[in-house]
């Protein structure tokens, strides 16, 4: 087993702190937040290692819960899980392919893939199972009741298509991220 270093457990300290403070952005727009977790999750995996960014990918999902609150979560508390394997399943494409591949362009083909799988995961686990089994549970924890329909049709749109777009977005982000990183972390272990 590869051993810890302090340097990586502060990195992933500082990465999940900044995943943090931008779930408080999380009622003013998900495509503001969900780009910056996505990138955060990705700049953790491939500057870090696998372990930091499924670590950030099990966290990001409980902390964004007692930040914000969302009566989705309150109901179908199956919902951690998903969104966590979900997280899970685009860091470890994107490990899968940055470092066991040798390929031109292997990290934006693992961004893509990896993006699109989490998307689909997630589409079909929330919106085709979990959904249709225990979405009648949210209307209690909402101020009215009567909302649930409109609620759970936009949960549909924002656990599928919003979730590739951001997922997209974060790759983005964190690929144009990671360029110059990648040569500071070089030049810093070359010293």
């Amino acid at each position: 087993m590869k051993k810890i270093t302090t340097k990586q457990i502060t990195a992933t300290a500082l990465l999940l702190a900044l995943c943090i403070i931008s779930q408080y952005f999380k009622n003013l727009s998900v495509y503001i937040t969900g780009p910056i977790v996505n990138a955060i999750l990705i700049i953790a995996t491939i500057g870090i290692g696998l372990g930091s960014g499924i670590l950030i990918s099990i966290v990001s999902p409980i902390t964004a819960f007692f930040l914000t609150g969302s009566p989705l979560m309150a109901g179908i508390p199956l919902l951690f899980p998903t969104i966590m394997l979900g997280n899970s399943i685009l860091v470890i494409c994107i490990h899968s392919f940055y470092k066991k591949q040798s390929f031109p362009h292997r990290l934006p083909v693992g961004m893509l893939i990896g993006s699109v799988l989490k998307a689909t995961f997630m589409g079909i686990v929330i919106v085709y199972v979990l959904f249709p089994l225990f979405g009648g549970n949210v209307s209690s924890y909402l101020p009215k009741p009567e909302m649930l329909p409109k609620v759970l049709a936009a949960a549909k749109v924002t656990f599928s298509l919003t979730q590739l777009v951001t997922a997209l977005l974060g790759s983005f982000l964190a690929y144009l991220i990671w360029i110059p990183l990648k040569r500071a972390l070089k030049n810093e272990t070359s010293l």
